[in-house]
């Protein structure tokens, strides 16, 4: 049954307060929730901590169906199923670190139509065992959901190929004759207009609603500092942090190694504190989470793996050791503070700008495309190589890098995929892979002389918002306060 505008708001507001105890929607999140109630395709564009997972998990819970979230991260995949489990809510999930005996136990909750929301990522979706079942036509599939959806472009050519592949799974699996539809919906915090038209190019989403709010927070001082020596960060960050009265806080850092060594420094320097990263077990990573939520351990310093999905609304800094690969990231990061829109104080450290004294950021920098280039480059030898159409488990146990070759064709529109699975090249002739960029985008927010906040509006196509713009609070707007200040 398809509901009108009003029938789906009035359902989704009690829902809201039958599951979550709210009585009405933050910005936006009515509008995404019924869009789904509507079975309508959707791009979602909020702001980290504007609560995106209500927008898919309460349209599954108010349908009939399975509702299958695609999720980049196992530590996010487990923070929201515990979360909806804990609820008593029918949710589920299967990934790589999960014991054989969970894993058939999701399995059998799959077949026999138990669950609502089932959390997979990319590969464990395509994988044998559960692509098997989720095709059986007597399973009814509602909805497909693209959490993280920056991904698509931000991996889908590169470290994650499989990504290139998802807008052919709505037609794989909707049975035959169906009348019943598979809506699919892409969900990220951060996207710039290119990646908005790559996310709904290759997902092939249908006259979807579009909904972004601007990135700004008004509660959020954005700092960058330069950083002369890696003593110096050392000093810098230890100093900040004595400077926030024990209030909670995350350090991020760009390696599980520097992730353990900072930790073991802080602990010397009288700072109790912990490393999470991904490699830590489960168990230890809930641990450190409960640790950290109840109040007994002020911070963690932490690899990009510890935060998403994690609702803490007093985070009152966010700090950044070294700088992050790309601006999305960063302000998905930072995003994690003054979610109660109290004051919160953020801090990015970084070399100066030619490195001779520490050249660690730019070595990073470096590195990350050198691997870019290098992936293209051997996809590129490869691409004359493939035959013209075929199954993508023969041709990568032919040619290990196919996928990457794969991917690279897709994206520059000379493949198709028919299905998940089988592929056809339209045309290798005249194949040149997408340029790589000389540099990265942090690397302009971390020298620019304008407003952060303006910046990061221009990056992200809020540009009419950016105009004349200036927050006030950022480190930019401080010190051109301060010299208008000393004219006087």
């Amino acid at each position: 049954m398809r509901l009108d505008h009003s029938q789906a708001w009035d359902r989704a507001i009690a829902g809201l307060q039958k599951f979550w105890g709210y009585s009405q929607f933050r910005p936006l999140q009515g509008e995404a929730v019924t869009s789904l109630l509507k079975h309508q395709d959707a791009l979602v564009m909020l702001p980290t901590g504007s609560g995106k997972s209500v927008c898919f998990q309460l349209p599954a819970l108010l349908q009939s169906g399975l509702t299958i979230v695609i999720s980049p991260l196992i530590a996010l995949m487990e923070d929201q199923v515990q979360a909806l489990q804990a609820k008593k809510l029918p949710a589920g999930m299967i990934h790589s670190q999960l014991s054989s005996q969970k894993r058939r136990q999701t399995l059998r909750q799959i077949e026999q139509q138990q669950l609502r929301l089932l959390y997979l990522s990319p590969e464990s979706l395509l994988s044998p065992p559960i692509w098997q079942r989720l095709g059986d036509p007597h399973l009814q599939i509602r909805c497909l959901i693209v959490d993280e959806a920056h991904c698509i472009e931000q991996w889908g050519s590169s470290f994650r190929p499989v990504y290139r592949r998802l807008g052919s799974i709505r037609d794989a699996l909707l049975p035959k004759n169906s009348a019943a539809p598979i809506t699919v919906a892409a969900y990220t915090a951060t996207a710039k207009p290119t990646t908005q038209a790559a996310i709904q190019t290759v997902l092939r989403l249908h006259q979807p609603q579009v909904l972004s709010c601007s990135p700004y927070r008004n509660n959020l001082d954005l700092t960058v500092e330069v950083a002369w020596t890696p003593a110096c960060r050392r000093q810098k960050l230890l100093a900040f942090i004595g400077r926030q009265a024990h209030s909670a806080g995350l350090v991020y850092t760009s390696s599980r190694r520097l992730c353990e060594s900072l930790a073991a420094w802080f602990c010397q320097q009288h700072q109790p504190t912990v490393a999470y990263h991904a490699g830590l077990s489960a168990p230890e990573r809930r641990r450190i989470e409960a640790q950290w939520l109840q109040g007994k351990l002020p911070f963690v310093i932490c690899t990009s793996a510890f935060g998403m999905g994690i609702d803490k609304p007093d985070v009152r800094w966010i700090a950044h050791y070294h700088p992050p690969l790309s601006l999305s990231a960063y302000l998905q990061e930072i995003g994690r503070a003054g979610r109660d829109n109290l004051r919160s104080q953020t801090l990015l450290l970084t070399s100066e700008p030619t490195g001779w004294l520490d050249p660690q950021d730019r070595q990073m920098r470096q590195y990350f495309l050198k691997q870019l280039r290098g992936q293209q480059a051997s996809a590129q030898r490869l691409v004359h190589r493939l035959p013209r159409q075929g199954h993508i488990d023969t041709i990568t146990k032919a040619f290990p890098e196919a996928d990457l070759a794969l991917a690279l064709l897709h994206q520059s529109g000379h493949l198709i995929w028919e299905d998940p699975f089988h592929f056809r090249i339209l045309a290798a002739q005249g194949f040149n892979p997408p340029l790589i960029p000389t540099k990265l985008d942090i690397t302009d927010y971390l020298y620019t002389r304008q407003c952060r906040w303006q910046f990061i509006l221009q990056q992200f196509g809020f540009d009419q918002e950016a105009h004349h713009f200036r927050c006030g609070h950022c480190d930019r707007c401080r010190s051109r306060t301060s010299k208008s200040r000393s004219f006087h």
